[in-house]
């Protein structure tokens, strides 16, 4: 169960993984020590899952952000072409829903010339796959974690 010191150091933490734990003890009144005992029981408690860098794809080249929606020809099927699809580097996220698609996953290229070479030549070829739909994001007005 976690508390609200907890709660504060998880909020700290997101907004920069790499504040020093002795900053977050002055902000919440502990030692550093008892900062770095609480991160330790948040990551062994699966709280915390990891630091991470945040790269811009902008700048790295990659123009094109897309979610195609994938209909699978039997839900058994489902491992098979997570196996597959998680073999292509453009696929950053993929989930498994409920609703209109068996999967849906977030695609990443750098141009639109690039997202048909691989619907065409990697995506649709997988025979697990009966049909997809891709849908073409403009703008990400909205990105952020879950709140503590």
């Amino acid at each position: 169960m976690i508390d609200n010191l907890d709660r504060s150091i998880m909020r700290t933490l997101q907004q920069d993984a790499r504040v020093s734990y002795a900053e977050i003890a002055k902000t919440n009144k502990v030692s550093p020590a008892t900062i770095h005992v609480r991160v330790e029981k948040l990551r062994k408690s699966g709280y915390i899952d990891g630091t991470h860098v945040h790269l811009n794809a902008k700048k790295l080249g990659y123009d094109v952000c897309c979610f195609i929606g994938i209909n699978l020809a039997r839900a058994g099927d489902y491992p098979t072409t997570l196996a597959k699809l998680e073999a292509l580097p453009e696929v950053v996220e993929a989930h498994y829903t409920t609703g209109q698609y068996s999967i849906f996953i977030k695609v990443m290229v750098q141009s639109i010339s690039d997202l048909q070479h691989l619907l065409i030549e990697k995506i649709q070829p997988i025979d697990e796959i009966q049909a997809t739909e891709t849908l073409i994001s403009l703008q990400q007005p909205i990105l952020r974690q879950v709140s503590v």
